[in-house]
């Protein structure tokens, strides 16, 4: 077994540059970056003499860097039309691979994706960095302890006042398969998920609005071209799970509300509720309710993250996602953030699209059984 993996990036872009490569660079211990490839040669040029090892690969062709027998695990950093062929095509290969989310733009795709990592015997999981926030794993050690009780009332918060992202492909439906449903609900409702640790979905009733596309004034990121914005601004759904209990998500790159909330989380149980929030500083803040001594209580756990500059510092949660994965790779372990439970969520994205056109409710009683 080897001690040292080494890794391919395909896709140099905005995700790779701010989470993947600086993360991986910060666990030489456990893995290198040995390739790079882009249909854009210069980024991934610019990426290997930034973040590889002394002679690090550079491919314009993914096929290419895929037949490197040498290279142990992929990441795939792509627009999300590419997540599926890549990723199947790696697995394939005999490669480990590590997709960002969404897994893909369909459940069939996501499927085929599932079906291919059984097959090959390798690793496969999605980058849903959210599960490696402090505030989240405590939330999740207590769900997982039956502190809350049980769970069968959950909203899922993925709302912005006004930041469209106006980089990269994002507002181009036919490369990311939609907007802020696909790119931001996803990360809430696989937050609120692993939590309630409930994977059977029974029913999706949603509704998607375009409504934001011409409204460009006061975004974060300045302003879009609304000739090319076809994806959605905003999607809500109503989910009933096959135990009787339901999730609330929203959704919204442009809301005019302020009460802001992305990749968070607020669960209802029998002994006890949680919500992850924005406290005071507008870091997330975790709250339980309860009642103790014939009072109802809140208790706020200290999540602050150890002191700048001394042994304490916590690690950002994109480390802490890139070292367990290549830990499950090295140890032979399962991976936190699986390809079943990502499965899950594409299903259920798809339903709140599928729903949203047809204005109907989609029933996912028998979907796991097409696995």
């Amino acid at each position: 077994m080897k001690d040292i993996l080494n890794i391919g990036i395909i896709g140099c872009g905005a995700i790779a540059n701010q989470k993947h490569m600086p993360s991986l660079a910060e666990l030489s211990h456990l893995g290198v970056m040995v390739a790079f490839c882009d249909i854009v040669e210069e980024r991934a040029v610019q990426a290997a003499a930034e973040f590889g090892t002394a002679g690090a690969k550079v491919y314009a062709d993914y096929k290419e860097l895929l037949a490197d027998e040498s290279i142990d695990v992929v990441h795939v950093l792509t627009p999300n039309v590419h997540h599926a062929p890549i990723t199947i095509e790696a697995l394939e290969m005999g490669k480990h691979v590590m997709c960002e989310k969404p897994m893909a733009i369909n459940s069939e795709e996501a499927r085929s994706m599932l079906k291919a990592a059984k097959k090959s015997g390798r690793k496969l999981t999605i980058g849903y960095q959210n599960r490696f926030n402090e505030e989240s794993r405590v939330l999740y050690s207590a769900c997982s302890k039956g502190d809350l009780g049980e769970i069968y009332m959950a909203k899922a918060h993925a709302v912005r006042r006004k930041a469209v992202p106006t980089w990269g492909v994002f507002t181009d439906k036919r490369l990311q398969g939609g907007g802020a449903l696909i790119d931001i609900g996803t990360h809430a409702l696989d937050l609120t998920l692993w939590c309630m640790n409930n994977y059977k979905p029974q029913s999706v009733m949603g509704s998607v609005y375009y409504k934001m596309k011409d409204q460009v004034d006061g975004n974060l990121f300045g302003p879009w071209d609304p000739k090319t914005f076809d994806v959605e601004d905003s999607a809500f759904a109503f989910i009933k799970m096959e135990d009787g209990a339901t999730i609330f998500l929203e959704c919204s790159w442009a809301l005019n509300t302020t009460d802001v909330k992305e990749a968070k989380t607020s669960l209802f149980g029998v002994k006890g509720g949680a919500e992850i929030k924005a406290g005071n500083t507008g870091k997330p803040e975790l709250v339980f309710n309860t009642a103790q001594y014939g009072k109802l209580v809140e208790i706020k756990p200290n999540t602050g993250s150890g002191i700048a500059y001394f042994s304490g510092k916590a690690e950002s949660p994109g480390v802490l996602e890139a070292k367990q994965w290549l830990e499950c790779i090295l140890q032979d372990t399962e991976p936190l953030v699986t390809a079943e439970q990502a499965y899950v969520v594409t299903q259920i994205l798809e339903a709140v699209y599928t729903s949203a056109e047809t204005g109907k409710a989609v029933d996912l009683t028998h979907a796991a059984a097409h696995l």
